[in-house]
């Protein structure tokens, strides 16, 4: 998410599938570590003791429109869901506004499952993301200190999800996607968005459906050997940009405010 140059979908085609229900405690040895249930009053701010707000505009590194905000328009609890809402509003130099929370300093990890449940929003030029990038930069500027995309999604494709990981010099980037069947989208209502991250193992799964792993990357730095850069402590991001170079721009057809709804970001380690 953090820059991307023009790229096509990656990887091949998923297999057809059907919806399962929200997952609970994952199995295994997986015991939760850090959670958000969102169960605020309606209307209220996200809890500042785990997220903190990245803040302006200036497209990001990706050419986005948005200016995002800290306000309670742009992100806040509605029945036990935290709401990002874009917007077309005029605020400072941009046209759009949104939200991007982050957990820096305030959840850091070094490995787990992320696991969040979200419905998504849509249209062209929406661009909604869960994602993850490095604390403490100790391989050097991005892509060199990696960067671990949960659930991308561009809105002119509203039934299918990327998974993806950036990292190296050159820039390099693996990943794949996931589709939903039968007219389905990912606006339609809740889905769970899982990545296990292990030594040397990334796993991507949608409702419990596993559909990607990853186990080679590469550093280009001489701190580190494999499995740098994925062996240093990262942190969650969520937000929904506006505009930028992979999803395009939005047009007559793009319907605005567009939400994203998060049921639920819960953390478990080992």
């Amino acid at each position: 998410m953090l820059v991307v140059v023009s790229r096509p979908s990656l990887g091949n085609p998923s297999p057809s599938h059907t919806r399962t229900p929200p997952t609970a405690t994952p199995t295994g040895d997986w015991q939760l570590v850090w959670s958000d249930e969102f169960d605020g009053p309606n209307g209220s701010a996200v809890d500042t003791a785990k997220w903190s707000f990245n803040v302006g505009c200036g497209g990001w590194g990706n050419r986005e429109l948005q200016h995002y905000t800290d306000r309670t328009t742009n992100a806040y609890i509605e029945d036990g869901a935290l709401v990002i809402k874009a917007q077309r509003e005029d605020y400072g130099t941009s046209r759009y506004t949104s939200a991007r929370l982050v957990t820096k300093g305030k959840g850091d990890w070094v490995t787990g499952r992320f696991e969040i449940r979200a419905k998504l929003p849509y249209g062209q030029g929406i661009w909604p993301a869960i994602w993850m990038l490095p604390t403490d930069w100790e391989y050097g500027g991005w892509p060199g200190s990696g960067e671990i995309d949960i659930m991308e999604l561009v809105g002119h494709e509203p039934a299918r999800v990327h998974g993806t990981l950036h990292y190296g010099w050159p820039h390099t980037y693996t990943g794949d996607h996931y589709d939903l069947t039968g007219g389905e989208t990912f606006a339609d209502g809740y889905h769970v968005f899982a990545t296990e991250w292990e030594p040397g193992e990334i796993r991507w799964y949608v409702d419990g459906i596993h559909y990607q792993t990853q186990t080679e990357w590469f550093t280009s730095s001489s701190k580190g050997t494999y499995p740098a850069p994925f062996d240093r402590r990262f942190h969650l991001l969520i937000n929904v940009a506006v505009g930028g170079r992979w999803p395009g721009y939005p047009d007559e057809t793009t319907v605005f405010p567009q939400t994203m709804h998060v049921d639920y970001v819960r953390v478990y380690q080992k």
